[in-house]
This record gives C-alpha cells, sequence and structure tokens, in this order.
C-alpha cells in the first residue's frame, strides 16, 4: 500500500471509512465552487470518485490520495495524480490536483501534501512532467502552484463549462533546479 509521510499529514489510499468525511467536503459549495463543474457532489457522486481514483492507481501506479492529519487522523481532502481528459491542450498528461475542506484552509496543509505527491510523481514514479489544471479565478491553488515550482504556461477555456483554466506545469529538471 502506497503511503507518504509529511511533518503533519498522512498521504495514502482511500478506505471504506473516508466515504462519509470526503461526501461532507464535497457537499461544502464554497469547496466545490472551482472544481469541476463548481456544483456540490452528492454522496454516490463522491463515492464514484474514490472507485475512480483507486481504479487509476490499480492502472496507472498514482492516484488521488486521501489525506489524513497524522495527530487526529482526521480526514482533510484528496490530493494527488490523475491522467487529464481535458482539456485538449493537456489531455493524456498527468495532472495534480487537491482539494481540501475548508477547515483545513489556510494552514499549508494544501501546499505540504501536493509537494508530496509532486515528488512522489517526479521521482518515485519517474514521471518528466507534471501539469495543473486551474481555474483563472482562484488564487489560493495558484499560490499552491507557485510553491510547488510549477509555472503558468497558457490559458485556455473549459470545452464544457465554458470557464478560463490556467494551465502550470513543471518537468523533472525544472523541480530539481528549484
Amino acid at each position: 500500500m502506497t503511503e507518504i509521510r509529511t511533518p503533519r499529514l498522512v498521504l495514502r489510499r482511500w478506505l471504506e471509512d473516508d466515504l462519509a468525511p470526503l461526501s461532507e467536503i464535497h457537499a461544502d459549495p464554497v469547496v466545490m465552487r472551482r472544481i469541476g463543474d463548481g456544483r456540490p457532489r452528492s454522496t454516490e457522486q463522491t463515492a464514484g470518485d474514490i472507485e475512480a481514483w483507486e481504479e487509476e492507481w490499480d492502472d496507472e501506479g498514482f492516484g488521488v490520495f486521501a489525506v489524513e492529519l497524522l495527530g487526529s487522523g482526521e480526514l482533510a481532502g484528496a490530493v494527488g495524480l490523475y491522467v487529464a481528459g481535458t482539456p485538449d491542450e493537456v489531455a493524456g498528461q498527468v495532472a495534480i490536483g487537491w482539494r481540501l475542506g475548508r477547515v483545513f484552509w489556510g494552514q499549508g496543509y494544501a501546499s505540504e501534501a501536493a509537494h508530496a505527491a509532486l515528488e512522489f510523481a517526479l521521482q518515485d514514479r519517474g514521471l518528466d512532467r507534471v501539469v495543473a489544471v486551474l481555474r483563472t479565478n482562484d488564487r489560493a491553488s495558484a499560490a499552491v502552484a507557485d510553491k510547488l515550482g510549477m509555472q503558468a504556461e497558457s490559458i485556455v477555456r473549459h470545452p464544457v463549462h465554458g470557464h478560463d483554466l490556467t494551465m502550470f506545469g513543471i518537468d523533472l529538471t525544472q523541480y530539481q533546479e528549484w
């Protein structure tokens, strides 16, 4: 089982007990406003997300981690890797993403977990490049991408939802130099 420990977090595969706390995070419209279509997700949709993330682990050898607070064992959210499907500019590339419950914002957890996931991608899994696809107006996520050493590369329009997305990227050489 893949597990990464940081000073304050455990990044691990998903457990059955994670569905309820992740469903609470996904039900928060403030958390979800810049993810996907911007709408909260039901428990059934959240279960489908976890199932898809676990399948990606099985198929690709990487995926989205459950992020747990080391001290309390509380589920803080989801951070990790996925193969991007859209937009066309990044389709097929490995992307990194993060979403944490609102009570965990502003404490550096997203940056800490995303850094661990990026290191996992580039060093442990031997990937040459990782991208991030973020809503252009999402300053908090852009700050996380910046802390990871990712560079904004382009702005494109989401092919289905119509909002602007900023494409960030980092390759192994940039990561090693950073």
